[in-house]
């Protein structure tokens, strides 16, 4: 039996709430998901590398990126400097994409103090959509994407399939920003009028060359998933951007509400098993490595 090509893991959330300044929103007692629910199950006090660890450490991974998840801090720079300090005794390497509301005037600062850490690797931004959804082309915010593609920082796009035009034409507007698309486009349905608008968005999507998809988070709303009700979704995303711009990611721990790390990791080692060992290794850690700067 052949050794499996390692994985660098492109998204997991960590976090402790014994910590002084930092706030996870998300995860409080009385929290309801906006979109998935229930997710009272994954509430612990404390997720921490170390943690995650015990349920990947069997599934090949050979490194992490952390992406933002102390959402509702008062300062998302304070994130990244616990993140940091924690994976100096971790298992396998880390990179963070941090947070920062980059349309705000404090955001050209966060950027650069968020740049102090050398793990800071992207920006996740969950005003993006609802800017892209509105039309707007803020001056500040193409500001701040400037400032990342002068970082060679990622920025990770959360974008549902009905604002992904606006975001090829914002990948159009800052051709040299490395922009990944997380979770496939988050799919809220999973009809197949839904697949049929999903997929004809995602082939667009695709034609923007600095465009990368996360293959991650897919279990969120088809909690009961087999392997073969998320392959279809995962081989549009294969076909339409290739091996040379696609990652994987677990959504870990959140995906835990729906199976074991090492059966969401197995099924899409199962669907990238038919491209060469070349393509299957620049899926599994290639793109991921040169994205986030390991």
């Amino acid at each position: 039996m052949s050794t499996p090509i390692p994985i660098i893991d492109t998204h997991i959330h960590l976090w402790d709430f014994k910590h002084p300044e930092l706030k996870w929103v998300w995860l409080s007692p009385d929290f309801i998901h906006p979109i998935i629910g229930n997710i009272d199950a994954i509430k612990s006090e404390a997720f921490v590398l170390n943690d995650l660890w015990s349920e990947a450490r069997f599934a090949g991974i050979e490194a992490f990126v952390h992406v933002q998840a102390a959402i509702g801090s008062p300062n998302p720079v304070t994130e990244t400097r616990w993140l940091t300090e924690m994976a100096k005794t971790g298992p396998v390497p880390m990179r963070i994409v941090a947070d920062c509301p980059l349309g705000a005037p404090e955001a050209a600062q966060q950027l650069d103090e968020h740049a102090q850490s050398p793990l800071y690797a992207g920006i996740r931004d969950f005003n993006a959509e609802p800017m892209l959804a509105s039309g707007e082309i803020n001056a500040a915010y193409e500001a701040s994407l400037k400032k990342l593609t002068k970082q060679n920082v990622v920025f990770d796009l959360d974008c549902g399939w009905p604002n992904m035009g606006a975001a090829v034409e914002l990948a159009k507007r800052h051709p040299d920003l490395k922009i990944v698309l997380e979770h496939i486009g988050f799919p809220r349905s999973r009809d197949d009028e839904y697949f049929a608008n999903w997929s004809k968005a995602v082939r667009e999507l695709a034609k923007a060359p600095n465009v990368t998809m996360k293959i991650s988070g897919m279990p969120m709303t088809d909690p009961r998933f087999s392997k073969e009700s998320l392959r279809k979704w995962a081989e549009v995303c294969l076909e339409a951007f290739g091996p040379s711009r696609c990652v994987l990611g677990s959504n870990w721990p959140v995906d835990r509400l729906y199976s074991s790390y090492d059966i969401i990791m197995g099924f899409t080692r199962d669907y990238i098993s038919t491209f060469s060992a070349s393509e299957q290794e620049a899926i599994c850690r290639t793109n991921a490595k040169r994205l986030y700067n390991f």
